[in-house]
């Protein structure tokens, strides 16, 4: 059996803080993050399969997001529990972690999560869910051709606008190109993830929810039912973002993630022996 070890880049002293990149990046996406975070928690930046300096998936079936988490698992093993952090990809992971081990899990913050199944089961011929689809269509047909930085293109494109892949540092186009076949494989377990609507409401930790304001349809819908779900939540919409927005406006999203780690009732940071005291 071939066992991956994830890198993971840590920082900090305090309670953990588990971080998640979006597709095509790295943990290092959430540097600013973890400097910040530093100061009170354990930051842990992770990467995925296939990114950073994680091997790919070594096995011949498709990737599931419960592989993807296996690589995480350790990290939640702390007395107490860890808080999590994700960005599309990476969110979709956290409201998963969130959802099978809901006693390990303290607080999740998510930006645009790309819960893929809420949009399919709420309406799978809407235009939102028509866009996602012929995205990894086209992803698939042009690595199924060879063609790695077309598929990049498609992708980049996609999220962050027309042009915007011409518009990347020739190193930037060659790091992301290489990540393709993972990226791939994220469409691929997000497409058949079980994850409901139903599962996500049942949360019982803090969870923040992120959008931006200048978001693609498909994540605008996504953070619409998740508004539904989790009525109790915090539902932030930042004012000129787009889906990238954790890079392109790191401090921004930075200063509502911290802000909402620092805000959290004391209580539920407290070690167990002193809340059964309670």
């Amino acid at each position: 059996m071939i066992v991956t070890k994830p890198n993971v880049r840590s920082v900090g002293e305090g309670e953990s803080v588990v971080l998640l990149h979006s597709s095509a990046s790295s943990g290092r996406q959430w540097a600013t993050l973890a400097d910040r975070l530093g100061r009170r928690f354990r930051a842990h930046a992770v990467d995925l399969h296939g990114h950073g300096a994680t091997p790919a998936w070594p096995h011949d079936r498709p990737m599931k997001l419960e592989d993807e988490i296996a690589l995480i698992e350790p990290l939640l093993r702390v007395p107490g529990g860890v808080h999590v952090v994700g960005h599309s990809y990476g969110g979709a992971l956290a409201l998963k972690i969130a959802a099978l081990f809901p006693r390990r899990v303290k607080s999740v913050a998510v930006y645009e999560p790309v819960l893929f199944r809420l949009l399919f089961d709420y309406r799978p011929r809407d235009r939102a869910a028509s866009d996602v689809l012929m995205t990894a269509t086209s992803l698939h047909n042009w690595l199924e051709l060879g063609h790695l930085e077309r598929a990049a293109q498609r992708f980049v494109d996609f999220w962050s606008g027309a042009g915007s892949w011409d518009a990347l540092p020739a190193p930037h186009r060659e790091l992301i190109a290489a990540r393709m076949p993972a990226v791939a494989g994220h469409f691929h377990a997000l497409f058949h993830d079980t994850l409901d609507l139903t599962a996500v409401s049942r949360l019982p930790m803090p969870v923040l929810c992120m959008t931006g304001a200048r978001t693609r349809a498909v994540t605008r819908r996504i953070s619409e039912l998740l508004r539904y779900a989790l009525p109790d939540a915090r539902h932030v919409v930042l004012d000129g973002m787009g889906h990238m927005a954790p890079v392109t406006h790191a401090a921004a999203v930075v200063d509502c993630i911290a802000g909402f780690l620092d805000e959290l009732p004391q209580y539920s940071l407290l070690p167990a022996p002193l809340l059964q005291a309670a």
